[in-house]
This record gives structure tokens, sequence and C-alpha cells, in this order.
């Protein structure tokens, strides 16, 4: 591209020269290639960065109030036990203890089944009568991960938090007597 050839000259009559091609690559596309390829991969670096969800956990050193204290109805809670191969059991609104010896556990997976019992259980606590005294009235969504969940169990959850837009929900590592007695053998099962 960069170069002329220049034509044979007609010196000896009877001898017909060869053309000569030049040897020289033109490496003006090249360039131009490489270019543009530094400059995808620069923009798709700096298009994928990985994000933080910011978690807010509550002051230790400050005294608690009376309403920090009250045990939330279980009427207003969402308990999600995190379990292996990406297996979530929930109780929706009610609390395993003596006096509910065996609630209905029920099983889904991370994504839109997740999400769809996130959105019911909002819905199930905006319809229940507020308190005359201004009671905060919001799902409060219990994550309980146990042994044998993972740590992508975990981030698909908070993900779900974060896309039903919930704002009270609180991580708890313990089970309880009665939840241990009432995951105990699915738990076994999935080891």
């Amino acid at each position: 591209m960069a170069t002329i050839e220049a034509p044979a000259s007609n010196r000896g009559y009877g001898k017909a020269k060869n053309n000569r091609m030049s040897t020289r690559v033109d490496m003006t596309p090249m360039v131009d290639l490489g270019f543009l390829l530094i400059t995808f991969f620069m923009l798709a670096t700096t298009m994928s960065k990985p994000t933080v969800m910011s978690v807010f956990f509550p002051d230790k050193t400050k005294e608690k109030t009376i309403e920090e204290t009250q045990p939330i109805p279980a009427s207003l809670t969402l308990t999600l036990f995190l379990g292996s191969h990406d297996e979530i059991y929930y109780l929706d609104g009610i609390a395993p203890d003596a006096t509910n010896a065996s609630p209905s556990l029920k099983t889904v997976r991370p994504g839109y089944e997740l999400r769809n019992v996130i959105f019911n259980a909002q819905k199930r606590v905006a319809a229940l009568p507020r308190k005359q005294n201004g009671e905060d009235r919001s799902l409060v969504v219990v994550i309980k991960p146990t042994a044998v969940s993972t740590y992508r169990n975990m981030v698909d959850v908070m993900d779900e938090m974060a896309i039903t837009k919930s704002k009270r929900y609180a991580l708890v590592d313990k089970l309880t007597g009665a939840e241990a007695k009432l995951l105990g053998d699915r738990i076994l099962k999935s080891k």
C-alpha cells in the first residue's frame, strides 16, 4: 500500500526481464487490528467491574432500645434455610417451636422461584392489619445457612434480597433445636 512498483526498463530487447515483487510487507492493517483489540479489551474489563453489596450491621457498642430487644412476631417473618445443591427450605410466617411441632417446610431454588416466595411474603405482610402505635410492619427475612450450604447459595440469596428490595433481613448462623430437628433429615440426605 505504501510502496509504488516501478516498471521494468526495456533495454535488453531480446531478453524478457522478470518483474521483481517487493518483499516488504505492509504492517498498517496489523497495527490497526492490534489497536482495535487493545481498545476492545480495555473497554471490556472496565465494563465488568465486580460489584459489592453493602450490608449494615447493628452497632454493638450502642445500648439497645426496648423496640430492638422485643421479639418479632412470626407472622412478619420468612425464614430461609440454605441447604446443599442450591436447595433453599423456607417457613413462611411460622416458627418451629413447641406449640407448632411440625410446620410445613417447603423447598425452592434460587432465582425466580425464591423471588416469588419473597414477593408473596411481602404481600402477605402488607395485608396484615397495622397496630395503632405505628409499629413497623415490614417483612423480616431470616437467612440461616446450614453446614452443608455453600458460599454461592449465600450470595444468591443476598442478590434476591437486593432484587426484591427487602430492607430488613438477618443473617443467623445457628439453628435452634426445633429447626435442627425439622431440617435433620434433609441435611443428612444432602451430605
